[in-house]
């Protein structure tokens, strides 16, 4: 699947011209994200959580698999499991100011995901879903980590979704004033925005030095 190709329900009816169709971007997104946000309908009403993913492009679903994290014994994993959820990844890349409230904005990236998901039962896709999800906070952190215990594994639940039904926007740029406003004199343009380490903190009961893969990942957001 090389492009994004919307069903009706991820067809994007608002600012067209911030669609991203190239599946390509889709991917970078996900590698550059760290928090998912499920949303599910919960018997009289819908919850949205914030929760922890991986992904893996070549997985078995149609288009890539998204994993997401939870616990057995969450409230949402039953209902989630029975019909269709939405996923979403945003990405803020900066505070757009304009010289009116109507045309203030954001930079960002954004993408939908809509599907019905499937509860990772299979032990080997399920170790290789839960090291995506620790790679995907910090890459190579589980290459170094100990095996998960039987009970440590009994109470994580792991969710699959495809990729396949899937859309994105994006914005970039300068504010978009009238032009009766930029002549008036009122500053218009873009605070940029990113997502930065304040270094590493070893744990107060830490005794090694800071391991490759946490240092790479604290300097790549520095």
């Amino acid at each position: 699947m090389s492009d994004l190709s919307p069903t009706p329900r991820t067809t994007v009816s608002r600012e067209k011209e911030r669609v991203v169709t190239d599946r390509e971007h889709l991917h970078a997104l996900l590698a550059d994200g760290l928090v998912a946000h499920l949303g599910v309908t919960m018997g009289s009403h819908p919850v949205v959580l914030p929760t922890a993913y991986g992904v893996d492009l070549a997985g078995p679903d149609e288009g890539g698999t998204l994993y997401l994290h939870g616990s057995v014994a969450a409230g949402w994993l039953a209902s989630a499991l029975t019909g269709d959820v939405c996923v979403t990844i945003t990405e803020l890349d900066g505070l757009v100011a304009a010289r009116s409230g109507f045309n203030h904005s954001m930079n960002y990236r954004s993408a939908v995901v809509i599907g019905t998901p499937r509860r990772v039962d299979d032990p080997a896709e399920r170790r290789r879903a839960l090291d995506l999800i620790v790679d995907q906070m910090i890459p190579g952190r589980a290459a170094t980590l100990r095996e998960p215990t039987r009970k440590e594994l009994a109470a994580t639940a792991v969710l699959a979704l495809s990729l396949a039904e899937a859309s994105m926007k994006q914005r970039s740029g300068d504010p978009e004033d009238e032009p009766e406003d930029v002549a008036a004199g009122i500053w218009g343009g873009v605070i940029p925005l990113r997502r930065i380490s304040d270094g590493v903190v070893p744990s107060a009961d830490s005794h090694r030095d800071v391991p490759a893969d946490v240092r790479a990942r604290a300097e790549a957001l520095g």
